[in-house]
Parts: structure tokens; C-alpha cells; sequence
């Protein structure tokens, strides 16, 4: 295939891979690395390299978004990333070490989770209400969010020992398999922790570009990423990610998630 049209059918795809990955909240990755490795026979280490690559793209073009509108929780999101991050680091040290039929493997059982996780949200869409955690408030965690109708709804934080382990979990995903791992960091705010669902996806938007870059410098390191298959695939989804914009009304976008288990589905 020549060197022009192969970066421009990654670069298409890739951009399709970036909406669908900031409309979900999940990052590109779970469209990004199966369409590499399927479609242009991409070795799978190179294609998680250049994945990472996107979720930081990914999540630098839509996360900004939600902070501006007040959906994200920032507190909440760097307390987080400390057990991210660390999972990470050690998730992308155990991906040069396993063989890539495992990685496969284990990556076709997480698109599975991440599908049922999203067919899930739109029949339970609300955390049930909880008691006051009391380390909400001293941790700085509580918060609010806009509703779309000019008031602001409150919430508090609960169980946060479970998950910030849940999240080392998630961080170890995203470095073992080149993804933002957005549906374990929904399990852990949404289901465990009980923060509502709209603060949970959009602070997952802000927390996954940081994970992966804890564990990209790894995968280069290593030289599983290639310049010349990451450029296009990174503008693509920055482009992907950004667009997503123009298809969810403003103060609604996190909305898109919990009504998106196709594009899930679409991925595996």
C-alpha cells in the first residue's frame, strides 16, 4: 500500500476512533488499537504505542471542554491519578514482557466489559443517594455540577479507599494495553465512589491523557512508537475528539456517554 494512502485511511479512521472515544468517555484507544492491528495488520505493541499516543490527544481536545463548563471535578481527578499513573508505569512495563496473543486476548475481554459497562448506564443512568462520607469534604472532593437549567446539583464522594485501588487497576489497563481504560475509571467514580455519572466520565476525559503519558515515555523508550504511524493517528483523533462538540449540544455533551453503548459495541 502506498506510504500517502495508508496515512490517509489511518488518519480517517483515527478521527472516527477520536469522536467516538470523547463521546463515550472512554478514549480512542478502543476503537484505535483493534483497527490498526485488524484492518492495517499493525503489530500490536506499535499500534498500543500509538494509541497512547491518541488518549492524550483525546483527552487534551475534550477535557478542557469540561473543565470550562464545570462537569470535571479537578480535585478529585489529580487525587486519582496518583494511583493511576503508578498503574500505568507498571501495566507498560508487563506489556513488553507478555506475549501478544495474551495482550489480544485480554484486550478483546476489556471492549467486552467496556460494552456491557455502557449498555448498563443507560438502564441506571443516576448513582442511588447516598449517606455523607465525611472525608468527602475533608479530602476537598464534594462538588457540584450544572443540571442545564441555570441551578447547580450537589454531590459528595463515597468509599474512596476502594476506589482509588479500583484505579490502579484502570492505569495498569491503560499501560498494558495502550487505552484511557475510561470504563474501569467509570466504575470507580460512578459505582463505587457514587459520584454522578455526568462528573464521572467528564473527569475521566481529564484524567486519561495523564495516564497514558505516564506510561507512553515507557512503549518509546522501548521504541514501540513509530513517528510516522503516531502523527497521523494523533492529529486524527485530536480532530475526532474536538468534533465531538459540534454533536452534543454545550452543557449536554456528558450526556452522550450514558446514551452511546453502540459505539461501544462498534469497537469489539
Amino acid at each position: 500500500m502506498p506510504l500517502a494512502l495508508f496515512t490517509s485511511l489511518v488518519f480517517a479512521g483515527s478521527l472516527t476512533a477520536g469522536l467516538l472515544g470523547a463521546m463515550t468517555g472512554l478514549g480512542g484507544g478502543v476503537v484505535l488499537v483493534p483497527l490498526l492491528t485488524l484492518a492495517f495488520h499493525v503489530d500490536i505493541r506499535y499500534a498500543i504505542g500509538a494509541s497512547l499516543i491518541s488518549v492524550i490527544a483525546t483527552s487534551s481536545g475534550a477535557a478542557a471542554a469540561y473543565v470550562r463548563e464545570g462537569f470535571s471535578n479537578i480535585r478529585i481527578g489529580m487525587f486519582l491519578e496518583v494511583a493511576t499513573t503508578t498503574g500505568a508505569v507498571f501495566g507498560a512495563f508487563l506489556a513488553t514482557r507478555i506475549p501478544t496473543r495474551t495482550l489480544a486476548i485480554v484486550f478483546g475481554l476489556v471492549l467486552l466489559y467496556s460494552a456491557w459497562l455502557s449498555w448498563q448506564q443507560t438502564h441506571h443512568p443516576e448513582t442511588t443517594p447516598h449517606s455523607r462520607n465525611p472525608w468527602s469534604d475533608r479530602l476537598g472532593m464534594s462538588g457540584s455540577y450544572p443540571d442545564g437549567s441555570g441551578s447547580q446539583c450537589a454531590y459528595t464522594v463515597d468509599r474512596i479507599p476502594a476506589g482509588f485501588a479500583t484505579m490502579f487497576g484502570a492505569g495498569t489497563l491503560s499501560g498494558l494495553l495502550g487505552i484511557g481504560s475510561g470504563a474501569v475509571k467509570v466504575l470507580a467514580m460512578d459505582r463505587i465512589m457514587r459520584i454522578p455519572f455526568k462528573v464521572s466520565t467528564t473527569t475521566s476525559n481529564f484524567m486519561i491523557g495523564v495516564t497514558a503519558a505516564a506510561s507512553a515515555g515507557i512503549y518509546l523508550q522501548r521504541g514501540y512508537i513509530n513517528p510516522g504511524l503516531a502523527f497521523p493517528v494523533m492529529l486524527g483523533v485530536l480532530a475526532g475528539s474536538c468534533s465531538e462538540r459540534g454533536y452534543c449540544p454545550k452543557h449536554a455533551s456528558p450526556c452522550c456517554a450514558s446514551s452511546s453503548p453502540s459505539s461501544s459495541l462498534l469497537s469489539v
